[in-house]
């Protein structure tokens, strides 16, 4: 059993996490954390998010002293802040313990990047360069040799998985951004209430428009501009992501399929996308599932693909427990069906 720890176990994603972790069987749950100065600490975690009573009722631990913590692990996963995650990481990495973090502190490997988007300078070149991206249907190899595994965003997961198999074949004209149109829930946002999660003022709006941070992200890991826009909706929790791309000259409907084909179906592992050919994916679909569902249609020389999540499952703690099973040879989806 692999001793395993969450900090910021407080969270939607924490307490999706602690449940997955307590249904593992090569996982030991060993300890639940949350910041030194937070309200929540020392209250049961069951206290927090009722579904996990008589499940999984660990006390939250005030993490006062990370180095000792440290040597009691040989997991960790941060679901903190990108500020905090950037603190913590190498403190366990230096542990020697396996890192998988659900922030934004080590997916792109650009300093720059950091200071613009994130609001801070990145400390750890050495860590940001041994990163390995977690995209767990398409970085596997590189996942099972990881120290530290940077887990996607809940829209960089939604939207790469459904183009990154016509990119990979060169199916899609590059020379036209492909635009990406996604619409994510509330619980996005955090558990913490503001105006921003308030029901009463959430309406379906765009938001970060040309500016949102998730944008250099999926660009960067899908060596290809585009366009992304987020949405708000007035619902918990999923993500649908909208896709139009112009497909390269003489590129028809078969070739399409083939490749989504090629890329999920002829895997010989288990993973966590369903194609669903000219279906539209739905939310409703995947919620409270750790699959992503993607459909897509071809007309002319155009294709329009739909991807939809759970953003606290596949775009966060399921993908992050895909990576662990990955990196310590388990089966791909232990702990999520």
């Amino acid at each position: 059993m692999l001793n395993t720890l969450i900090i910021g176990a407080s969270g939607y994603t924490g307490a999706e996490l602690a449940k997955m972790v307590h249904v593992h069987p090569y996982l030991q749950l060993s300890g639940l954390f949350v910041s030194a100065n937070s309200l929540d600490a020392n209250k049961p975690i069951s206290d927090l998010h009722g579904q996990l009573k008589g499940i999984v009722d660990f006390p939250l631990q005030p993490l006062v002293d990370p180095v000792k913590v440290a040597q009691q692990a040989d997991i960790v996963l941060l679901a903190t802040a990108h500020e905090v995650s950037h603190s913590l990481a190498s403190t366990f990495l230096d542990a020697g313990c396996q890192v998988f973090d659900l922030s934004g502190a080590f997916r792109v490997e650009d300093d720059d990047f950091y200071t613009q988007y994130y609001g801070f300078t990145h400390q750890y070149p050495h860590w940001l360069e041994q990163a390995v991206y977690g995209l767990a249907e398409w970085n596997s190899e590189a996942i099972k040799q990881a120290q530290l595994v940077a887990v996607p965003g809940c829209y960089p997961t939604a939207s790469q998985l459904a183009l990154k198999p016509l990119l990979e074949a060169n199916l899609i004209d590059k020379k036209q951004w492909p635009v990406i149109n996604a619409v994510s829930g509330v619980s996005g946002a955090g558990r913490k209430a503001s105006m921003i999660n308030s029901f009463c003022e959430v309406s379906l709006q765009a938001y970060g428009v040309f500016a949102h941070r998730h944008q250099p992200e999926i660009a960067t890991h899908l060596d290809c501009d585009v366009i992304f826009t987020p949405h708000l909706g007035n619902f918990k929790r999923g993500i649908l992501a909208t896709i139009t791309a112009k497909l390269a000259d003489g590129v028809n409907a078969g070739q399409v399929a083939e490749a989504m084909q090629q890329a999920y179906e002829s895997q010989a592992s288990q993973h966590a996308v369903r194609l669903l050919g000219e279906q539209t994916a739905s939310i409703q679909n995947v919620v409270n599932t750790c699959f992503c569902d993607i459909g897509w249609k071809v007309q002319g020389q155009h294709v329009i693909l739909t991807s939809a999540i759970d953003n606290l499952l596949k775009g966060a703690s399921a993908q992050a427990m895909q990576c662990i099973n990955i990196r310590n040879n388990f089966p791909q989806l232990t702990a999520l069906v």
